[in-house]
């Protein structure tokens, strides 16, 4: 018989253990070669683990249980063949043939005596446990006159505590409506994540500064190129692609803000590795745009869509979370008009984009109304000063308030790849 033991691979470096977050397959179905058997949570994303054969599975861990990486997880028998019509395997059909015969002696013995059922009856008159009869005794108020919302109607000491007491004119009833609660464990990701951000609020000197931009100039980009953009590049003119490109130029002229601590040194990068906060159905993630400073605006929307529905649909790679010298995340798509985002670590600074509201502001002496967005810079005070930080976030504003003249060299078709 030929068995093969699979263990859980390495999803990345640093990481030692993972939990099965689910399990696509059942005990005993059978399983093809490369087919995803379950999903697995790591520190850093949620990933598929394949099946490195085929064959009958049998399971070795339970959902929810946190495993060590090159821990067995899983038996598969590769001599069993795949059933016609079922995930059972075929050599286990002539044992239903056999179930009758098993079955039938325990057709003639004799019924059990039907006591229990008698005593469940009994025990569902909504009597109130000991607890709740004593506190029912000392508000005074008649058991007769409480529904229970324990096992078979029995008075909790919770429904004790809610009856209302008739002598103050309140109703002799519990409170109406759902009191249920559900707990739920974190994923290893949640948990992770709420791990970092505690670290980044007690270990950094995080301060957050805010300005405002008109998006007017992109508004009016989008509008008039935004199906000769689709057609030729294949992909949608966004706003990310003009906030990166914003702020890829502000990173090249403030260093200080490109860089992080390690220890008792700060680590310059002459690259801009962009991370994208993505929403998905395991939480935030920040997949990155590599060498973001050299892409075209149709480079960087192709390469975040392709990121975010990896995300979106649990397929990113840790890979592509790793790494990642500055932060773009974008709280406007839920309807966020400000926020002081928190830095992803080891990065020292985040923008956070916010939703575009049409305000009255005042141009050249005169009130007018224009899109507006807030946006907010949080960054590591003790290797960015207020004087870089306030520098970059102009930066980006003046890209943004004027993307044709700083971004595409005054000439917005060249600079759109049209």
């Amino acid at each position: 018989m030929s068995v093969l033991e699979m263990k859980v691979p390495s999803p990345g470096e640093s990481i030692t253990e993972v939990e099965i977050a689910t399990w696509l397959v059942k005990d005993g179905d059978y399983v093809e070669k490369d087919q995803p058997i379950a999903e697995v949570d790591s520190d850093k994303a949620t990933l598929e683990l394949p099946a490195e054969q085929s064959g009958v599975i049998t399971l070795k861990a339970e959902e929810g249980d946190v495993v060590q990486v090159g821990q067995v997880v899983c038996l598969i028998d590769m001599d069993a063949t795949k059933p016609e019509g079922g995930s059972a395997p075929a050599a286990e059909a002539p044992k239903q043939e056999e179930a009758p015969k098993a079955a039938e002696p325990a057709k003639q013995e004799a019924p059990k005596p039907a006591a229990p059922v008698a005593a469940a009856q009994t025990y569902a008159t909504g009597a109130p446990s000991p607890a709740a009869k004593k506190i029912l005794d000392e508000k005074g108020v008649d058991a007769a006159q409480v529904s229970g919302t324990g096992r078979d109607g029995r008075i909790t000491k919770s429904d004790a505590e809610l009856a209302a007491v008739p002598a103050l004119g309140g109703s002799p009833l519990t409170a109406t409506g759902s009191r249920s609660t559900t707990t739920t464990k974190l994923s290893v990701l949640r948990r992770k994540i709420a791990q970092r951000l505690v670290s980044v609020k007690n270990e950094t000197a995080m301060l957050t500064t805010f300005n405002e931009v008109d998006m007017s100039e992109i508004f009016r980009l989008r509008k008039q190129y935004k199906e000769e953009f689709a057609q030729k590049h294949g992909v949608g003119l966004g706003f990310m692609s003009f906030f990166t490109k914003a702020v890829t130029r502000a990173l090249q002229m403030y260093p200080d803000v490109n860089a992080s601590i390690d220890g008792d040194f700060k680590v310059n990068y002459d690259f801009c590795d962009i991370s994208i906060a993505v929403s998905g159905p395991k939480g935030l993630m920040v997949p990155v745009l590599r060498n973001a400073e050299n892409m075209s605006f149709s480079a960087i929307e192709a390469n975040i869509k392709d990121l975010a529905t990896k995300v979106r649909d649990g397929k990113i790679t840790v890979d592509e979370m790793t790494g990642g010298t500055f932060t773009i995340t974008n709280g406007g798509t839920f309807g966020s008009m400000m926020s002081t985002p928190i830095i992803n670590p080891p990065q020292s600074a985040i923008l956070g984009m916010h939703n575009i509201i049409q305000r009255p502001v005042a141009v050249d002496g005169q009130v007018v109304i224009r899109p507006m967005m807030y946006v907010a810079m949080s960054y590591d005070h003790r290797i960015i000063d207020g004087k870089e930080s306030v520098g970059f976030l102009v930066a980006v504003k003046e890209a943004i308030d004027n993307p044709v003249g700083i971004l595409m060299g005054g000439d917005e078709r060249k600079g759109l790849g049209l």
